[in-house]
């Protein structure tokens, strides 16, 4: 079985490293001339994989926008990542789970394991309770081909004084704990060569100095980086951001692309796509 970092490598030397991202928030919706229904977030969500599908890697629903509609929203989600994965997309669902034990456990079952309803090709998660209380998530992944993004160093500013605090006075910030303790977990996991399963969530509008992150990770670890387009990061700017890690790097985009437009959706993604080559082509 190819693992998860393998197979995202493979598609985005294929595809690229544009993530699009599936947000059908209430203002959006209206844009679109649809309803702010479980009904309008599927038809949205739908569109968003037909354009999308052959033109990038992975899509990331958010999670959010679609369970707030209740049980009509969870069958809308389902939906929507069925259609994404018989695209040939690869999916993220970008719900930011996080618990101990038997919790987490639960998470696991319900977005990582075959055949489940929910079931996506990788999940965002929190280690905020403990990068060990991911335990039991990464071992579901791992045994079925999945992916775990793990929030390192986030986009929004809100999180900037938790994540460059320091670990029990030491040198040491919190997020670079993050990133150590799960690098080190994902190494005896990672086969020389390949990229390991269990990536990071690290904004491109972080300061990665400030934040104490080191400049490569290892094992090689995809990261998913929020903040480019209307949290402004460039797309050009991707190499120069994340110098040697640029090449594992996708490059989240949602509102940059969303707001196009259904019927702009196709020219967006391709605007973005050709600014992301020039950065790591140039």
């Amino acid at each position: 079985m190819t693992g998860f970092g393998e197979r995202l490598r493979s598609a985005m030397a294929a595809r690229g490293q544009l993530c699009v991202g599936i947000d059908p928030h209430e203002q959006l919706l209206h844009a679109w001339g649809l309803d702010a229904t479980a009904g309008g977030a599927r038809e949205f969500g739908l569109r968003v994989v037909e354009a999308a599908a052959g033109r990038v890697a992975v899509v990331k629903p958010q999670v959010a926008f679609f369970e707030r509609y209740g049980s009509a929203g969870f069958a809308a989600l389902e939906d929507v990542l069925v259609a994404a994965r018989a695209a040939g997309l690869i999916v993220i669902a970008d719900a930011k789970r996080g618990d101990i034990g038997s919790t987490n456990d639960g998470y696991a079952a319900a977005w990582l394991m075959p055949g489940a309803p929910l079931e996506a090709d990788a999940l965002t998660v929190s280690p905020y309770l403990g990068v060990g209380a991911l335990s039991g998530v990464i071992e579901v992944a791992l045994a079925h081909g999945k992916g775990v993004f793990v929030l390192a160093a986030t986009s929004n500013p809100e999180a900037g004084a938790l994540q460059r605090a320091r670990v029990e006075g030491g040198p040491q910030t919190v997020a670079r704990e993050v990133v150590r303790e799960v690098s080190a977990l994902a190494g005896p996991r990672t086969p020389d060569g390949e990229w390991s399963s269990i990536g990071f969530v690290i904004g491109a509008t972080v300061d990665r100095a400030k934040t104490g992150l080191p400049d490569v990770l290892t094992p090689v670890a995809p990261i998913l980086a929020p903040g480019f387009g209307a949290q402004g990061a460039a797309m050009s700017d991707l190499a120069g951001i994340f110098d040697e890690s640029a090449p594992s790097v996708l490059a989240s985009a949602s509102r940059s692309v969303l707001h196009a437009g259904p019927d702009g959706l196709e020219a967006a993604i391709d605007a973005h796509n050709r600014e992301l080559k020039a950065s790591t082509h140039g």
